[in-house]
């Protein structure tokens, strides 16, 4: 009886020490912690990153190129800073950041062409986390092909040769005498192919250029027989020489040349093409199939404006003909609404301002900067807003906003000696002036019949013949002219 009394207090006692213990341990929590920091910590499971994806910086841009990258890695960045330099389908657009943040990862290193839109360029991480233990993304996994089918254990997947593709049957229709382009005899005598075994699709049974190319698609490539081995003589027999190509036959592609040796007949280098040469290629494709081009032009008289810039060269005020001619057909475009027009998928849409694009050579190629609202500009003001937008644009500097939005083109290559040319519609704009330079011409004045010499400049009007006709091409240059020649009356309009 006693001892059970003992035994009974010494266990309540035990049970009290224990419980306090764990008061004690569960108050302080020292190894708790230390597993939840052990967990959370960045060595175990990375920092979260801040994606930094490849922005649109144009309405038409689908991919660009990193130029430059103007922050380092471990650099802090806050929200506006310049990230990069990125080459758009039409300049060289500086990236900002959209957070704050420090740039822990450059996945796109400078030089990386062709990058598509959406694309991730560099990682971030926020402010106070080590930027050294950022998380990277896997890359996006291509598409699983379907799993092969399960086999017994041990057992080789069993793989069923492909058969191979056998030529078409002679055909019915070719049964009586053969009639080919000589396009296409070439083509089958060169290959070898029978003549009976092509379909013919031209009339009265003739067989195509594309009736022997389908059946060369279709006529499996002869495979190479494995050479024998040939038993050890003292004198092996001579083998035959390898057989001519035919005559008259070339390679489908040509070869590329080799860097560092001189070209070989028939060979060519690849030229990498920038993102704007791509862009400037496929808008005059789409402008030369899409937009049906009506031509007009006129000489007009630059007396009275030659006169007018040495006046003002006088005052220390340098403006360039071509200032005059941006001014001439702003105020023309105010006169004549109807020809402030673009072409929507819709139909004509008309347009509530006037901004005149001007093309500008770069050595990536030709870009339009925009002289806006140029009807309410001076002369001056006009001069001095084109040479910082050209120079931009040399620059590779333009913002979207500089060239995107323009209502008519101007393309000028007076100074390069050409006496007249025609320009290609910039889409979706409705026309494109094409001027030339100016020359000394020998003409018969109608008012006192005697010669005098004039200074004539020829200038053509490329216009869409779905919104603006002939007639009413005719007479935009009319009106042109007569603004270029009496200055005077610009000012007044």
């Amino acid at each position: 009886m006693a001892a059970s009394l003992r035994l009974g207090r010494q266990g309540i006692l035990f049970s009290l020490r224990i419980t306090n213990f764990n008061k004690c341990l569960w108050a302080t929590q020292p190894w708790q912690e230390h597993v939840r920091h052990f967990f959370h910590s960045p060595w175990l499971l990375g920092v979260s990153p801040v994606k930094v994806q490849m922005p649109a910086l144009s309405p038409t841009m689908e991919e660009g190129s990193i130029v430059k990258w103007l922050k380092k890695e471990g650099e802090e960045v806050a929200a506006g800073d310049a990230l990069c330099e990125i080459e758009t389908d039409k300049a060289v657009v500086t990236m900002e950041s959209n957070d704050d943040g420090v740039l822990a990862k450059i996945l796109m290193e400078e030089g990386s062409r062709n990058v598509r839109l959406g694309t991730l360029i560099a990682l971030m991480v926020e402010e106070g986390q080590d930027w050294k233990q950022v998380e990277i993304p896997p890359p996006d996994a291509p598409a699983s092909s379907p799993a092969p089918p399960a086999t017994h254990a041990g057992a080789a997947p069993v793989v069923p040769p492909a058969a191979p593709p056998q030529p078409p049957p002679p055909n019915p229709a070719t049964s009586g005498p053969l009639r080919l382009s000589p396009a296409a005899r070439h083509i089958l005598d060169t290959h070898g192919i029978d003549p009976k075994l092509a379909t013919p699709t031209g009339p009265r049974g003739l067989i195509t250029k594309e009736d022997a190319l389908n059946l060369l698609k279709m006529t499996p490539a002869p495979k190479a027989t494995p050479a024998m081995a040939a038993p050890a003589t003292p004198s092996p027999a001579p083998t035959p020489a390898a057989t001519p190509p035919p005559p008259g036959s070339r390679p489908n592609v040509p070869p590329l040349s080799v860097p560092g040796k001189p070209g070989a007949p028939g060979t060519f280098t690849e030229i990498p093409a920038t993102n704007v040469r791509r862009v400037i290629a496929q808008r005059l494709t789409q402008s030369k199939t899409t937009i049906p081009h009506a031509y007009a032009s006129v000489d007009c008289d630059m007396a009275a404006v030659m006169l007018l810039r040495k006046d003002l060269a006088k005052e220390q005020i340098k403006v360039s003909v071509n200032d005059f001619i941006i001014k001439a057909a702003a105020v023309t475009l105010k006169e004549m609404p109807e020809v402030n027009v673009t072409w929507s998928g819709d139909g004509p849409r008309a347009l509530d301002s006037i901004h005149i694009s001007i093309a500008v050579a770069t050595d990536k190629g030709l870009i339009t900067p925009i002289i806006k609202d140029a009807a309410n500009k001076g002369v001056q003001e006009i001069s001095a807003n084109a040479k910082a937008l050209a120079q931009k644009a040399r620059d590779g500097k333009l913002l979207p906003e500089e060239y995107q939005g323009g209502s008519f083109s101007i393309s000028n290559l007076g100074m390069f000696g050409i006496s007249g040319f025609s320009a290609v519609i910039n889409p979706p704009q409705a026309c494109i002036l094409a001027v030339g330079t100016s020359r000394t011409e020998l003409r018969l004045c109608e008012e006192d019949q005697s010669l005098r010499t004039q200074q004539m400049m020829t200038v053509t009007l490329s216009s869409d013949g779905r919104l603006v006709d002939d007639e009413l091409a005719s007479r935009f240059l009319d009106t042109f002219r007569v603004n270029l020649e009496q200055p005077q009356r610009m000012a007044l309009a």
